[in-house]
């Protein structure tokens, strides 16, 4: 029977083929190692701010609360950001003439807000209510890491569907008795396992009612 292709041309064909086929292959994969990479996720990511404000120094070192700073922490979906009379408070005596502070200074003199750029940022169509976070068990380092080892803010966590779920699906793990709530160094006694099971009790989390879409998208 006489060849339909001559060999070149099957030559280029087969190389096609294997080629379609690594593409088929090799690009879901690219994606999705893409789609989780810290260049799409903003994990790491440390946007510049109008004052280089440290956690490391105001957290680790001095001591401050988050509460401190994130009033509406407990009490609100945002954790709120201070108003310049907060930082007045200390720096009205405290550095007072650092030129580093002076946006700080210019913004309580004006009454104009410090427009402070967002670090972790979640899309528009999510809904994340802190209060109900910090009123359950959740700490603060859970989703925002070591922040008093940070002299810049950065994004600890990938803060993807994927990371979320993992916790809601098994809260347990990451759960904190209230007075531990804001530490940065916690570390639970007896067995995690145990204790996160009795916390689940303590705080009536009920993890079936929390992969239900309406929890996150509303």
């Amino acid at each position: 029977m006489a060849q339909v292709f001559s060999q070149p041309a099957s030559q280029i064909i087969g190389l096609v083929l294997w080629g379609l086929l690594v593409l088929i292959l090799v690009v879901p994969i690219g994606w999705t190692a893409f789609d989780h990479s810290p260049w799409n996720t903003g994990q790491f990511a440390m946007p510049a701010q109008p004052v280089p404000f440290s956690h490391a120094h105001h957290v680790g070192e001095v001591g401050l609360s988050c509460q401190y700073c994130h009033q509406g922490v407990m009490t609100s979906a945002s954790a709120g950001l201070p108003s310049t009379e907060v930082c007045m408070t200390c720096h009205s005596q405290i550095l007072k003439d650092a030129p580093i502070l002076e946006p700080i200074r210019a913004s309580f003199r004006t009454g104009k807000p410090v427009v402070w750029q967002r670090v972790n940022k979640l899309p528009d169509y999510v809904y994340f209510n802190h209060a109900a976070h910090v009123n359950n068990g959740v700490g603060c380092v859970t989703c925002h890491g070591r922040v008093d080892d940070m002299p810049l803010m950065q994004q600890a966590a990938p803060l993807t569907m994927q990371w979320c779920l993992n916790c809601h699906r098994d809260p347990a793990p990451n759960l904190r008795p209230a007075q531990a709530e804001f530490s940065m160094d916690w570390q639970p006694a007896d067995d995690p396992r145990k204790l996160g099971v009795a916390l689940l009790a303590h705080y009536h989390i009920h993890p079936e009612t929390l992969t239900d879409c309406y929890v996150c998208h509303r």
